[in-house]
């Protein structure tokens, strides 16, 4: 383990850059060595710059990788992907405003991108910028084609408008997703089902049991299911819960974690 913790969190706990061990961590080093040795050879190809400091947010050094993407924005101020990862970095480090900064810059030079209104849009939660996070999820989902992306934009736009009290809205988009999608973004869609009352408590207990990022997504959108719903003691339950394991830098472990901090101030 490191000597110094990555980030201290909201809720004051520190956590190190640990990833992976044995043979997984060997994988991601040799990754990280390769992209390096592309890098050096190239240091002014974009291409191999994002990629570089993508493979050391992948150890999650993410301080370091920000580094590497600020190295990169002196050198091309106009590249909307690099203010696009290291916004994501930034969300990882819990450093939400300069995410956001960097997001919005990023939407000025590519409007058309999924990943950056994405990104923007969970900034935006994470400040408890609701009308604004509104508005980045529905451009995202304008300018995401169907796919399995689009499950993602419905999950936070839904989150979104309940938390706005626009619940006619939520409830059309709820149910407009289509059901049993599978994919990376297949636990999105099995909260969105667990609000539409086609999925149970216990169903989304059994998927969350897998842990590392399947555990903090799933556990997370239980506790919203139980916030929104009025059962305030379950919903802090399922928060600790998100937040209990090591995946750290999941959106998941963030935005519980989120949810704890201002439930405590």
């Amino acid at each position: 383990m490191p000597e110094r913790p990555e980030i201290v969190s909201l809720l004051k706990k520190e956590y190190y850059a640990c990833p992976a061990q044995g043979e997984e961590l060997d994988k991601l080093e040799q990754e990280l060595k390769q992209a390096a040795e592309s890098f050096e050879r190239a240091p002014d190809d974009v291409e191999n710059l994002i990629m570089y400091g993508r493979r050391i947010a992948y150890l999650w050094r993410f301080r370091e990788a920000i580094s590497v993407f600020s190295d990169g924005i002196e050198k091309h101020p106009e590249e909307a992907m690099l203010y696009r990862h290291r916004g994501h970095r930034y969300i990882n480090v819990r450093e939400f405003e300069n995410a956001a900064r960097d997001l919005e810059t990023a939407t000025a030079l590519e409007k058309n991108s999924f990943d950056i209104w994405y990104h923007l849009g969970l900034a935006r939660w994470l400040l408890g910028d609701y009308e604004r996070a509104l508005d980045a999820y529905r451009a995202c989902y304008e300018v995401t084609p169907e796919g399995e992306n689009r499950v993602a934009i419905q999950y936070w736009l839904f989150l979104t408008l309940m938390r706005l009290g626009k619940k006619q809205q939520a409830e059309e988009l709820l149910q407009s997703v289509i059901p049993n999608q599978t994919g990376e973004n297949a636990h999105y869609c099995n909260i969105l089902m667990l609000f539409r009352s086609e999925r149970t408590e216990e169903e989304i207990l059994e998927f969350s049991s897998r842990g590392g990022v399947d555990h903090v997504t799933l556990t997370f959108g239980l506790g919203m299911w139980h916030r929104l719903n009025g059962r305030e003691r379950r919903a802090l339950e399922c928060f600790r819960h998100a937040v209990s394991g090591t995946h750290w830098p999941g959106f998941g472990f963030i935005a519980a974690e989120v949810e704890l901090w201002r439930s405590a101030s």
